[in-house]
């Protein structure tokens, strides 16, 4: 069974190193959206839609329309993980008050009888926190 291994490996390694030798290997391209997370940069666009987001939340909350600022707010998780890694590299002391913003604005949209006033405390904390690292 070992030689058997033995084999497999050795089989394995003769075709990744010839796949390694061809000189017409083609290229791999990520897209604009994946840079930020994979080099822990940040993207304006995606800063953008956070802060988009933000205010669209700011604005129901102030109406007092806590289910359509649930409803806004909802989508700051999936724009928060396009960019996140590259604030957090930028400023961790930024990045964890923004993960703490999130957590109490998440929590009390969710809660019966929404506090109005810390809600929009923190998401206005939020937005200037996104906007101070944005700057870095």
């Amino acid at each position: 069974m070992k030689r058997h291994q033995v084999l497999i490996v050795a089989a394995i390694s003769v075709l990744v190193l010839a796949g390694c030798t061809n000189a017409q290997q083609p290229t791999i391209q990520t897209s604009p959206a994946a840079s930020p997370v994979a080099t822990g940069q940040t993207d304006r666009a995606g800063v953008d839609r956070l802060l988009s987001v933000v205010s669209n939340t700011k604005v129901a909350v102030e109406a007092g329309n806590f289910s359509k600022a649930n409803t806004e707010f909802s989508q700051f998780e999936d724009n928060w993980k396009q960019v996140e890694d590259g604030i957090k590299a930028k400023s961790s002391d930024r990045y964890k008050a923004i993960e703490d913003s999130l957590d109490r604005v998440t929590g009390e949209l969710k809660g019966s009888q929404p506090n109005k006033q810390n809600v929009l405390a923190d998401l206005q904390s939020m937005e200037n926190n996104i906007n101070s690292v944005a700057k870095l």
